[in-house]
């Protein structure tokens, strides 16, 4: 027999609280990387340790911090953000072939696995969460050397730490050509899941301004998986008023909002 709802909860002062809910760190004044270490309600991971076991238990937070996004429109137990890496690291196994002669496809699921380990304590900020890019750079980075240096610092000489640090850095640096696919496949991932969730609403849920990504999708034979993405949703939307910002027809989305993703995705889309 499966266990009650009554037996996986437990009580906090009398009160029922779902031990699978493990709130985004929410931290006063000006954010730093330990204001936010300070909030975790299991303690502090162990540091300088030459065990990677605090870090496996950091790990936890990305299987459990929802994607952002979709919360806005009441999308409340979607996909997580490990969720999101997992499928994206299937996909660069099955970069196409024009590709995969060209880049380090093992480099790719490592980099699709890693690009968002810093939202484990960031959280994921979204285009409308008015957090300037900058700072949200520096939050990452913070974390990630947080988790590279602190946590994995001592581990295998630090070597394995290291890495990771590096790949991070080159998705967040979008200069290599893996980098270049990576985000690709990023943006991909999410209109696969925004047609999901769409065709799972029956047409009662238009999430029509997360197209606005398809335009930033830079490689031609990833332009050519975003279409195909799109063609599939416009087919189900067919003869009903619906949201497009992918370049089609003008969406029904106001232009701060425009301007947000705009900035957020700024340096992103086609090298021409």
């Amino acid at each position: 027999m499966s266990p009650s709802a009554t037996e996986n909860s437990a009580k906090s002062n009398g009160v029922e609280i779902d031990l699978g809910v493990v709130p985004v760190p929410k931290v006063e004044g000006d954010w730093t990387i330990d204001k936010a270490v300070d909030t975790i309600d299991t303690g502090k991971y162990t540091e300088g340790s030459n065990s990677p076991i605090g870090y496996f238990h950091l790990l936890e937070r990305l299987k459990t911090t929802k994607r952002e996004g979709w919360r806005r429109f009441d999308i409340n137990r979607g996909e997580s953000i490990s969720d999101h890496m997992y499928r994206m690291s299937m996909m660069t196994m099955l970069a196409p072939a024009s590709l995969a002669e060209k880049i380090d496809v093992n480099r790719c699921i490592k980099m699709a696995l890693i690009h968002d380990m810093a939202e484990s304590l960031v959280g994921d900020i979204t285009p409308v969460d008015n957090v300037p890019k900058t700072e949200k750079n520096r939050r990452e980075a913070s974390t990630m050397d947080y988790i590279t240096k602190r946590l994995l610092g001592n581990v295998d000489g630090g070597k394995q730490g290291e890495q990771i640090r590096a790949i991070w850095q080159e998705y967040e640096d979008s200069k290599t050509l893996e980098s270049l696919f990576v985000h690709d496949i990023d943006k991909i991932e999410l209109l696969l899941q925004m047609v999901e969730y769409e065709k799972r609403g029956k047409g009662r849920l238009d999430l029509g301004e997360f197209t606005f990504v398809k335009t930033k999708v830079g490689l031609d034979e990833m332009r050519a998986w975003a279409d195909e993405i799109i063609q599939e949703r416009e087919q189900f939307w067919a003869g009903k008023e619906h949201i497009r910002c992918d370049g089609g027809d003008e969406g029904v989305i106001t232009k701060q909002k425009e301007e947000m993703q705009e900035a957020y995705y700024a340096g992103h889309g086609r090298k021409e």
